[in-house]
């Protein structure tokens, strides 16, 4: 019997500990693995052997599921080529031997997917026989080689359920107003779409939604508000941080910062049409940036994707007790309704540092809404409430003094 490593990488997530509790479940139930080493701060912790023994962590396992964020922590380091430099790679795998490593799981998104995908491809080359596998997670539901990411039904219930909120508190005035929503989105809408979910039979908002994967025109989109004012004062619209102009570059390119993976780090698109909208249409405007809260809000997560994460992370547990490697497990939809599925695996050659935007055909002709096919595709995956508990007024979530050193 061998051991496993597991660690979690890239922006945190509701669903994320999910998955980690489901790669934790599936080696307890295992006879093939041993102990679970959990590497604190994704392939950094590997690399400083800072690494806490999940073996005897049964017990803990209901609350780190239900716990928002990442319980080991994540990193944004980008491992070399190994036809450029092989010396990281021959520490790491030091490392694997010292530790009798027979699996490696690494949840996260497109860059965690590069760097599980790098690992596996030296293994290959070197000859090994340690199975490497990729959990997916990333709310931005960007991932190709599955029909979508954990994380991205948690975030999108929580965009929903703001956006109606937002509806109703911009209803109880008269006066004309506008307000804009800018949602995470580098490239990829999927959760900007989420916003129409808001809608039901006396909510219209938001009555606009603009996506990174159509041209965004100024000019039009003001006419577009003019002609929705024309019939309502309160109009509401949900943007993407990346919407792009007409020559193609990002609205707030001019502030815009790279991360070490060369992602352009963007925000302000609210507020500087915001200011747009004042300036040109004269009438009241806010924004309101929802951030880094749609990322962890778990006190209204999804339980259908907290339960599709765990089966994802136990799944790449059992594919790699079959000697499987180089895999993410995925998620393939069998259908929308009923909604069913099934857990495949998708090789990480095909899915490294690709990205699966939202289809045209989604997209209504004028670029300013989505149609009812994506409403279908995104529903199921907000369904169902987790129960979480509260003490003081306050929830409950797994201790991570093991990130804060605090104790």
């Amino acid at each position: 019997m061998g051991n496993v490593i597991v660690a979690q990488s890239g922006g945190p997530t509701v669903a994320i500990n999910a998955s980690l509790v489901g790669v934790m479940r599936g080696v307890y139930a295992s006879d093939k693995y041993e102990k679970i080493y959990g590497a604190l701060h994704g392939i950094s912790g590997v690399m400083k052997e800072d690494l806490i023994d999940l073996t005897d962590r049964v017990d803990d396992t209901d609350l780190i599921l239900s716990t928002p964020a990442s319980y080991l922590g994540s990193c944004r380091y980008k491992m070399p080529d190994a036809a450029e430099d092989t010396s990281v790679y021959e520490d790491i795998f030091r490392i694997f031997e010292k530790y009798d490593i027979s699996a490696v799981f690494y949840i996260g998104g497109n860059d965690s997917m590069d760097t599980i995908d790098k690992l596996a491809r030296y293994g290959s080359l070197v000859g090994s026989s340690i199975c490497f596998a990729g959990v997916p997670k990333t709310i931005d539901n960007d991932l190709v080689g599955t029909d979508h990411t954990p994380g991205f039904g948690s975030a999108a219930k929580y965009i929903a359920a703001t956006m109606l909120e937002i509806g109703h508190d911009t209803a109880v005035y008269q006066s004309p107003c506008v307000t804009i929503v800018e949602i995470m989105g580098r490239n990829a809408g999927w959760l900007t779409a989420s916003a129409a979910l808001a809608r039901n039979d006396y909510n219209p908002t938001p009555q606009l939604i603009y996506l990174p994967e159509v041209t965004f025109d100024i000019d039009v989109f003001l006419k577009d508000l003019r002609t929705v004012l024309e019939s309502t004062n309160n109009v509401v619209v949900a943007v993407s941080e990346g919407l792009r102009d007409t020559e193609g570059q990002y609205l707030t390119a001019k502030t815009a910062t790279n991360d070490r993976f060369g992602h352009a780090q963007l925000s302000g698109v609210g507020k500087y049409l915001e200011g747009l909208v004042k300036r040109e249409l004269g009438i009241k405007c806010r924004s309101v940036e929802l951030n880094i809260l749609q990322r962890c809000a778990a006190h209204i997560a999804s339980e259908e994707d907290l339960a599709e994460s765990e089966k994802l992370g136990e799944m790449a547990v059992r594919f790699t007790e079959q000697g499987n490697t180089g895999f993410m497990s995925a998620v393939h939809r069998i259908s929308d309704q009923p909604y069913t599925y099934e857990v495949v695996m998708s090789e990480l050659s095909q899915i490294a540092n690709q990205e699966q935007t939202v289809p045209r055909q989604w997209i209504n002709e004028a670029g300013n809404d989505v149609t009812e096919e994506m409403i279908r595709y995104i529903s199921p995956l907000i369904q169902g409430e987790v129960i979480v508990g509260y003490n003081n007024g306050l929830p409950i979530y797994a201790d991570i003094g093991h990130l804060t050193n605090v104790r």
